[in-house]
């Protein structure tokens, strides 16, 4: 489900009552902690967190011309998305965060390769997930991606 939103704000604007305020909420936890060298922009229908091209001109190896993807925030039919690719590539980060959730959270993890599924807002552990953002700096994110990219 991706919005035709260009803007933070429009994408904000197109959310039904019960999501707005978990992702509002979400976002305000994500801005507080992210790494300087991250940005905030609307990519692929989601509010998007990327390096830009000025810091890593090489951009996304998918789609050169979008900066580097580090994590992505979204409202979908049946629950609220957190992409955070350092989860997938960095197995360490996701021992951690399992771990965390685990003691924080009553119920089941429901995460995919990068994608954390909340069904439930009143749910969202939005102090953890502000510790998420803040254990991966954009120049950790670079080294990971490059990384990864090789073993390809």
């Amino acid at each position: 489900m991706q919005s035709k939103a260009t803007t933070i704000d429009a994408y904000l604007k197109e959310l039904s009552e019960e999501r707005k305020d978990p992702i509002e909420k979400l976002r305000k936890f994500i801005l507080k902690n992210l790494s300087k060298g991250v940005e905030e922009n609307i990519s692929y229908g989601m509010i998007a967190y990327c390096v830009p091209h000025s810091i890593y001109p090489n951009g996304y190896h998918c789609d050169p011309k979008q900066p580097l993807p580090f994590m992505m925030l979204a409202s979908q039919k049946n629950f609220i998305s957190l992409y955070h690719m350092g989860l997938y590539a960095n197995p360490v980060l996701m021992e951690w965060f399992t771990q965390e959730y685990a003691q924080r959270v009553k119920g089941k993890l429901d995460i995919g390769k990068s994608c954390i599924r909340f069904k439930k807002p009143e749910q969202i552990p939005f102090e953890l997930i502000g510790e998420l953002v803040a254990k991966m700096s954009a120049d950790e994110w670079i080294v990971c991606y490059e990384k990864n990219l090789q073993k390809k």
